[in-house]
């Protein structure tokens, strides 16, 4: 067991943990930060995914001794009432079936559009690929990404 300072959604939590535990399993068992999902475990589906820095990553494989000073964002801190831009464009375009993924489809399409404001259709392909819809929302996915990227404060 260590002790680890992380900072995660702009506060510091402390952990006394494994050093070798996923950051998947401190945010929703330690944390009770349950936004994120877990979904295969090997960092296929993207389930998991949250910010590290600036960075989509996927939670499940990240061990919490890698992330050092990097501050992580999960879909709790994106925004604080729900009103990111891409939330938004989520909900304008009526993306979510099941919903089960859209927290880390989410996060990767805001990675994506903090490195990229504008980002082409094979940008877009490739920074979601990976994030697996199993109800097959892909089309909409896209759609909400290129309107959140049409708007201020991505």
């Amino acid at each position: 067991m260590a002790n680890f300072n992380l900072k995660i959604n702009g506060k510091t939590q402390v952990v006394d943990i494994d050093p070798t535990t996923p950051m998947l399993w401190v945010l929703r068992d330690h944390l009770k930060l349950v936004g994120t999902k877990y979904g295969c475990g090997i960092a296929q589906c993207g389930a998991c995914t949250v910010h590290l820095g600036d960075n989509a990553v996927r939670s499940c494989q990240l061990p919490v001794s890698a992330v050092g000073e990097q501050e992580i964002t999960t879909i709790e801190g994106l925004s604080e009432n729900g009103d990111h831009p891409v939330q938004n464009a989520w909900m304008e375009i009526d993306v979510p079936q099941c919903g089960y993924c859209q927290a880390g489809q989410i996060m990767s399409a805001s990675a994506l559009l903090k490195r990229n404001p504008n980002p082409s259709d094979e940008e877009i392909e490739s920074a979601m690929n990976g994030n697996i819809c199993r109800c097959g929302t892909y089309t909409r996915i896209k759609k909400a990404i290129k309107t959140a990227a049409n708007t201020e404060g991505v």
